[in-house]
């Protein structure tokens, strides 16, 4: 089993074991934690596919700026595209440029290890971005089901065109919100990252990708750090 897929597995097998361990539960207090660990299984088990899939998925966020996630499949490689950066891993190199000011520069280091999913490695590294990945929010929703005191409500909704299920989260100093399409997309988020808020929304969903969402900004200044036999 692909390590992605482990992972995201794992979440949501950790929260049926830990709502449903105790037995003396009355049965209502029963019902809500299978009502949870219940949403974990299905948006994990989404997010688990989507790994498996070739799409490009179109964000705005709440200012208006951009952003873009894009993998792809045999050969497999994926980005993630931000106002400020972007994110690329193929078999020949993980690429990180930067887009901020003046001429783009790339960095660009050795690939990833033959059996890991080069998704699972720019959402890792989006994320010391300060971006919002789908696994980041898996992450928050098993956290918010492990909670007693929080209050998860699920709903049905259209992101983008696309069927989605929603959930709201309210815990004791948070309150969060996100959507996945059946599709296993991340179809929009909003609360706080490190602090801060974030909002964003799911503007275009492709089952295809244009191959160039995979290339460096024109012009951009190379740097290459990977080992002279990768």
């Amino acid at each position: 089993m692909p390590a992605a897929s482990t992972t995201l597995r794992t979440l949501a097998v950790s929260a049926i074991a830990l709502l449903t361990v105790t037995g003396c539960q009355a049965l209502d207090d029963a019902g809500r934690a299978m009502g949870r660990a219940d949403i974990v299984n299905d948006l994990a088990a989404r997010m688990d596919r989507a790994l498996e899939l070739t799409y490009s998925a179109e964000y705005q966020f709440g200012g208006g700026q951009r952003a873009l996630i894009t993998q792809a499949q045999d050969p497999a490689r994926s980005a993630y595209e931000w106002p400020g950066g972007k994110l690329t891993v193929t078999a020949e190199a993980t690429t990180h440029c930067e887009t901020t000011a003046g001429r783009p520069v790339c960095t660009l280091e050795a690939p990833p290890a033959p059996n890991a999913k080069p998704s699972v490695v720019v959402f890792a590294a989006a994320e010391r971005e300060g971006l919002v990945t789908p696994p980041m929010v898996m992450g928050l929703l098993t956290s918010a089901a492990l909670d007693p005191g929080a209050v998860i409500t699920q709903r049905d909704s259209t992101v983008a065109g696309y069927l989605a299920t929603c959930v709201d989260v309210r815990q004791q100093d948070d309150h969060f919100s996100a959507c996945v399409t059946g599709e296993g997309a991340l179809g929009s988020f909003t609360g706080r990252v490190a602090g801060e808020p974030v909002e964003l929304a799911l503007s275009q969903f492709r089952e295809q990708v244009d191959g160039t969402a995979f290339d460096l900004p024109a012009n951009a200044g190379v740097v290459d750090r990977r080992p002279a036999d990768s």
